[in-house]
């Protein structure tokens, strides 16, 4: 019997909910350990070495630290983008950063979004060569489990082509299988602390 898009979305739901307790769950020093791990393995993919425009996010809660994957991408010289919630059209709204201590500021959620008086807004959509994607869960086949805004799915649903998608996850986030609608996107490389797996 085929599943309904509410028994899928109950399924999400409880996903989201055991991974997240679980992941919160990790000490501070494990996180920070894996973190540089996986950062330090993305960092080191062809993939990423010739892309020259990335998109990616700032970590909050008990996210894999991807600031410090910004960092790198800003001293490698490549063109950065960050991610600024539109609440009203509940769209992402790019923006390039040159300084992450100075560009951006607690936003949305609490999370760390690019100031719009200090950065250039970023029209370009089809010069994004790379996107590094948030999620709370993933399988090796490259199905995705967001926080179930679906920001990044609309954002990519209106790119003019597709970029490269990378994940950075710790282990315990990945899973069997992620349960997915039309609408949601996978990714092609997902890197954790232990492996990088192109899906």
């Amino acid at each position: 019997m085929a599943k309904t898009p509410s028994d899928i979305q109950a399924r999400k739901l409880a996903l989201r909910q055991r991974i997240i307790a679980a992941r919160d769950n990790l000490t501070p020093t494990l996180r920070a350990h894996s973190s540089k791990r996986i950062v330090d393995q993305i960092g080191s993919l062809v993939i990423y070495k010739t892309a020259r425009t990335v998109l990616g996010y700032l970590n909050f809660g008990s996210e894999v630290a991807s600031e410090a994957w910004m960092r790198q991408a800003l001293t490698d010289g490549k063109r950065v983008l960050l991610p600024r919630v539109n609440k009203a059209n509940k769209r992402l709204e790019l923006f390039e950063i040159k300084d992450l201590d100075r560009d951006v500021a607690a936003g949305t959620y609490g999370i760390r979004e690019p100031l719009v008086e200090r950065c250039e807004r970023f029209e370009a959509l089809g010069e994004i060569d790379l996107i590094l994607m948030p999620g709370v869960a993933f399988d090796r086949e490259g199905g995705r489990l967001g926080y179930g805004g679906g920001y990044f799915d609309r954002l990519l649903a209106h790119l003019p082509h597709r970029p490269v998608l990378i994940a950075g996850a710790f282990a315990m986030q990945v899973v069997a299988e992620v349960p997915q609608e039309s609408t949601d996107y996978k990714i092609d490389w997902l890197v954790t602390e232990n492996e990088t797996i192109r899906c």
